[in-house]
């Protein structure tokens, strides 16, 4: 077994999305185990934050553009790790009025294109870069970031949830035809459920409420509490290491037993 602090040493590792929450707690976990980190994000002062923190390098990308990504090969045309996690909701920004209706009677095309171009596509662009940038050295690591919602139906969230789900394919299909190309270049995907990064404060609030907002939000998961971004981090250093040489393919739930089935004693 590596060293503890060491497990990702001499990879260069790529992160989406690393301006906070979960890609942030991704970028720090690889840093923490000696991976040079590229940090990238359309936040341009939270991503540079990030990079600060860490000792990595900050590049501005939107990840649904495919002149970005040509820039980012250009570059960085060699990559061992790269972590596609930038994605959003279609509930983001300063909203007037009712938020936009997201359920499959109601959304607007255009709001369904837009979680798609940038979960989707984004993904997508990711995956083409990433293995090309592998290829030279035949062997890497990519890791998407899908959901629960990717599992599951998510009525009121049917964008997002359908975006997620072809994450989650688009995956196997990542893995097989690397393996197919004879590299060593693995693809795997991870499924958070409710993980407490920022998206959650505008629910959570402030008041003295707080807490009950938050016990009702997880009432359905039988660990009755929200993840934390550092153990979905965990599970990306796994992925990314060594240590998962035999795994590709595969998608790691962290739900906190949510799909494992009800809690609640028979009866």
């Amino acid at each position: 077994m590596p060293t503890p602090g060491t497990r990702l040493a001499g990879k260069t590792a790529l992160v989406t999305g690393a301006a906070r929450g979960i890609g942030a707690a991704i970028a720090r976990a690889f840093a923490a185990e000696a991976a040079r980190v590229i940090v990238t994000d359309i936040d341009v002062e939270g991503g540079q934050a990030t990079a600060s923190a860490i000792g990595g390098t900050f590049a501005r990308l939107d990840v649904a553009s495919e002149a970005g990504w040509d820039e980012i090969a250009s570059r960085f045309p060699a990559l061992d790790v790269l972590v596609n996690n930038a994605g959003i909701t279609g509930f983001e920004g300063p909203l007037e009025g009712a938020p936009p209706a997201h359920d499959p009677e109601s959304a607007r095309l255009a709001d369904w294109r837009a979680v798609h171009a940038v979960n989707l596509d984004g993904t997508f662009l990711g995956c083409r870069y990433g293995i090309r940038a592998m290829r030279a050295r035949g062997a890497g690591s990519i890791i998407n970031i899908s959901s629960r919602s990717g599992l599951v139906g998510i009525p009121m969230a049917a964008a997002y949830a359908s975006s997620k789900a072809a994450i989650r394919n688009h995956t196997k299909s990542v893995a097989l035809y690397c393996a197919g190309q004879g590299l060593n270049i693995r693809c795997n995907s991870i499924h958070p459920a409710a993980v407490m990064t920022p998206m959650w404060e505008p629910m959570l609030g402030t008041g003295p409420d707080r807490a009950d907002r938050e016990a009702a939000l997880v009432a359905d998961t039988p660990l009755r509490r929200f993840g934390r971004p550092e153990e979905v981090a965990a599970l990306a250093v796994l992925l990314a290491s060594d240590e998962a040489a035999y795994m590709t393919g595969a998608e790691l739930t962290i739900d906190g037993g949510i799909l494992a089935g009800s809690a609640a004693p028979p009866g």
